[in-house]
C-alpha cells in the first residue's frame, strides 16, 4: 500500500472514529494529530490515526489531555515503548483507583436516595384521602 492509500481525509476520520472537524482540529491545535495540510485541505497519516485511537481510549479513561500528550510523546524514545508502557500503567491504576472510589460513592449517594425516594413516597400515600363517591 503506498504512502498516498494510506492517507485519509478529515471527512473519512470523522466516519471511522466517530467524531467531528471540529475534534480533529482541536486536537491538531494541541499538537495531539499532525496531519499533512495541502492548502487548507488535511491529510492523516497511519500514526495519526494511531494517535487519534489513543487519545478517544484515554478520554474515555478520564485522562487528561496533557496526560495523553506525555504518553503520546514517550512513543519516540526508542526503548521499545517500555517508558510509555510503564507509564501508562501507573497511570492507568491510578486512573482505575479514582474510579473505583467514584464508584463506591456513586453507590452511597444512589441507595440514600432510593431511601428518600421511598420515604417521600409513604408519606404521598399516607396523606391521600380515599375518594368519596360522587353524591
Amino acid at each position: 500500500m503506498t504512502e498516498t492509500q494510506e492517507l485519509m481525509t478529515i471527512r473519512r476520520m470523522c466516519d471511522t472514529f466517530e467524531v467531528t472537524p471540529r475534534t480533529l482540529r482541536f486536537y491538531e491545535a494541541k499538537e495531539l494529530l499532525f496531519p499533512i495540510r495541502e492548502g487548507q485541505k488535511r491529510l492523516f497519516t497511519r500514526r495519526d490515526r494511531a494517535r487519534l485511537k489513543l487519545i478517544l481510549r484515554g478520554k474515555r479513561f478520564g485522562f487528561s489531555l496533557e496526560e495523553i500528550r506525555q504518553l503520546l510523546d514517550l512513543y519516540d524514545l526508542g526503548d521499545q515503548q517500555q517508558t510509555q508502557l510503564v507509564k501508562a500503567h501507573d497511570l492507568a491504576r491510578e486512573r482505575l483507583t479514582a474510579m473505583e472510589t467514584q464508584r463506591a460513592e456513586l453507590d452511597v449517594a444512589i441507595d440514600e436516595l432510593r431511601e428518600q425516594m421511598e420515604w417521600a413516597a409513604k408519606l404521598i400515600g399516607s396523606n391521600q384521602e380515599p375518594k368519596k363517591a360522587a353524591e
